[in-house]
């Protein structure tokens, strides 16, 4: 099997602003795993809040070459299990390469992902799109440009709720919150009463991943259901989850990869969690990974590559409306032709 690496800087369209920070790039790498003339692709990116830089990911990646290169490929749950205790604890350089196992797999096979896992393409839930953090009148312009009939929007600003009663009274559209662990527990049991009142979905990690004893306060008094996303990063943290939260929002980078992630799919189901599917600031290659898991989940956030200027991947396509279409071809359907 043979190893290559792309470094790449992805280019937002606009500035990104959540509650931790804001930016305009992401920097990233690609990865390509070969054999028999069949080639599968992975992706990850750098992350601040999960202390990955893209040097560390391509040193990782590199150092890795000679291991991999000599690997007998066979299936992509034995490879992530031989490569796993080799990533020393990255996560996201696991999901890269995991994510390459997997397309390379349906290449091999002439078949897509989806299919291989038994489950139909028109199964794939609507996808999001998400409003970040900005001036009302930004939030504003950004909800009237798009044609979504759900959006997620990122709070933990100094005028939450007013931002929200702004949004809902200029769309019918389905409305779900994200925190990104910005609020204590006073504040969203209080928010959670008065955005129940604007027909918000549910809220999406209002506490810090760690917070578990504020979130079983919260859990007893909030109005809407609540989504773990930085409290749930592998297949071990579903099962505390499931005390305090409602669901989970699954993200490959997070747990390593589409293995872990088909694990925690089937975990979640087991203890009645609604799962979403969500993504970072993302090109194609990894968005495709995760529409083919799609056909699995509740709900889908994977806009990633709507937001950019430059992706390089074609594959799994996101329409102006929030539909997802999976392409026929094998694997993940993916090709890179914009890293040339």
């Amino acid at each position: 099997m043979q190893l290559t690496i792309h470094p790449f800087t992805l280019k937002l369209k606009e500035t990104f602003t959540i509650a931790r920070g804001a930016y305009s790039e992401r920097r990233v790498v690609f990865l390509e795993l070969t054999a028999a003339g069949k080639t599968g692709f992975g992706e990850a990116g750098e992350h601040e809040y999960y202390r990955v830089k893209a040097e560390d990911l391509l040193a990782g990646a590199e150092k890795l070459r000679p291991v991999i290169e000599n690997y007998a490929f066979d299936n992509p749950t034995n490879f992530h299990e031989y490569i796993k205790p080799l990533c020393d604890g990255n996560t996201f350089l696991l999901a890269a390469l995991d994510e390459a196992a997997h397309d390379l797999y349906g290449k091999l096979l002439d078949k897509p992902c989806h299919e291989l896992w038994g489950w139909q393409a028109d199964a794939v839930p609507k996808s999001c799109y998400t409003l970040p953090i900005d001036d009302p009148k930004t939030m504003l312009r950004k909800l009237r440009e798009t044609d979504f009939s759900i959006y997620k929007v990122k709070l933990g600003g100094k005028n939450d709720l007013e931002v929200m009663r702004m949004l809902r009274d200029n769309t019918d559209a389905v409305l779900r919150v994200d925190a990104n662990c910005a609020w204590t527990v006073r504040e969203a049991i209080e928010l959670s009463e008065k955005l129940a009142e604007l027909k918000v979905e549910f809220i999406e990690q209002p506490l810090r991943h760690d917070d578990w004893g504020g979130m079983e306060e919260l859990s007893k008094h909030s109005a809407l259901p609540l989504i773990a996303d930085e409290s749930c990063r592998t297949p071990e943290e579903v099962e505390p989850c499931a005390e305090v939260f409602d669901g989970i929002n699954i993200k490959l980078v997070k747990c390593g990869g589409v293995t872990p992630a088909l694990k925690m799919i089937r975990l979640a189901r087991s203890l009645d969690l609604r799962i979403m599917g969500g993504c970072m600031v993302e090109s194609s290659v990894a968005i495709s990974a995760m529409a083919h898991l799609a056909p699995a989940l509740d709900y889908l956030d994977i806009d990633g590559p709507l937001l950019l200027k430059n992706d390089p991947a074609s594959g799994a396509r996101l329409d102006g409306h929030g539909n997802v279409h999976l392409n026929d071809r094998p694997g993940f359907g993916l090709a890179l032709p914009g890293l040339g």
